[in-house]
């Protein structure tokens, strides 16, 4: 009896043993996945910021021109490749600030990293100014803003150099008779719009004109030039434009515009008043109807430029910040990023260097 006790005494001790072990065991697990539960929670906690959305604002001069339609496809395929949340605003026309003004308070506020933005005009200063100090990276692309303060960098063409192009490129196919010429400017308005300027101005200095204040429009003293109409940028604005000048002088021979849709409603005007065959009309944009119109003869000559490049880079740019702040510098020698220009003219000129319509439509745009 005394062995048979002992041996239950065993079991029951071994019973014991193994109850302690497994509860052991039960309580080790719940341990374990409690901490490897907290250790999720914690690291999704800590990992929230790397997978935190990057937004990006596109603010251009309006949403029609074919420049703008093409910069926001720029910016839109690089924000998809970037993992960038793009939102788009527009103004209705060239030199509507109030839109412009309302889309930047709603960019800061929606908390957007970048604000990438064609300026109708430097009413957007003061409201850029507030992007900045509220830590948003501020882009401006084509148009430089007028307050170095305003903008952490401008993406786009050298605007001076597309007009000396095609200023450079009518004084050489005028030939002697340049020292004659009778020439009309269609610039945007009167607001003196950077890239309203550095194309007209830089125009004037390529075509041989002296000009005393390369930031204004207007102060050349040339009896050349017959006068600066406001042609809004658009073809309506054109033919305007051309009329009045006409009025003024009925032998003009040169008609310098802002952009290609200025430049067909300058067309327009002239056909209509039988004299489009003896006017010179060079341009500035290189979308492809404005190449269309080279090709075609309405428009002589025209400066073409790259907006999906601007737009791109842009938005790599803010990508490039969101990540570890780094912001854009500019190209060499410059103060601007410089996406570059071409001539586009199927009637080269001596000492001008251009590319044809052919090649031009294949970079063309719009």
């Amino acid at each position: 009896m005394a062995k048979v006790a002992t041996r239950n005494s065993r079991e029951f001790e071994t019973g014991n043993h193994l109850a302690r072990l497994a509860f052991r065991e039960a309580h080790l697990n719940k341990t374990l996945v409690t901490t490897l539960l907290g250790a999720i929670a914690m690291g999704a906690v800590f990992a929230a910021p790397a997978y935190a959305e990057t937004g990006a604002c596109l603010i251009t001069k309006n949403n029609t021109n074919p420049f703008f339609v093409k910069m926001k496809e720029g910016a839109t395929k690089a924000a998809t490749d970037s993992g960038i949340k793009l939102s788009a605003y527009a103004g209705v026309k060239d030199g509507d600030a109030a839109p412009q003004i309302t889309a930047i308070e709603n960019c800061v506020a929606s908390g957007a990293k970048g604000i990438l933005i064609t300026a109708s005009n430097d009413s957007v200063i003061p409201s850029l100014k507030k992007a900045r100090a509220a830590g948003v990276l501020v882009i401006a692309l084509d148009t430089p803003i007028g307050d170095k303060d305003a903008a952490d960098m401008t993406f786009a063409t050298d605007n001076f150099e597309a007009g000396i192009l095609i200023g450079k490129w009518a004084k050489a196919t005028l030939g002697d008779k340049a020292k004659d010429a009778k020439i009309g400017m269609l610039d945007i308005n009167k607001d003196n719009i950077s890239v309203d300027v550095a194309r007209d101005t830089g125009f004037l200095v390529g075509f041989g004109i002296d000009v005393p204040n390369k930031k204004v429009l207007g102060s050349e003293k040339d009896a050349r030039v017959i006068g600066h109409q406001s042609s809004d940028a658009n073809p309506e604005g054109g033919v305007k434009s051309v009329e009045n000048l006409l009025a003024k002088e009925p032998n003009m021979n040169v008609v310098y515009t802002i952009n290609e849709p200025a430049a067909e409603g300058a067309f327009q005007a002239l056909k209509k008043a039988g004299k489009e065959k003896g006017v010179l009309i060079v341009s500035v944009d290189g979308g492809c109807p404005g190449v269309k119109s080279v090709a075609s003869g309405v428009i002589g000559a025209t400066s073409q430029q790259y907006p999906l490049l601007m737009a791109s880079k842009g938005i790599e740019a803010i990508a490039a910040f969101a990540k570890d702040g780094t912001k854009p510098k500019a190209s060499d020698g410059l103060d601007f990023f410089n996406t570059g220009v071409n001539l586009i003219t199927d009637k080269p000129a001596a000492g001008v260097p251009s590319i044809d319509t052919k090649e031009g439509t294949a970079k063309c745009w719009g």
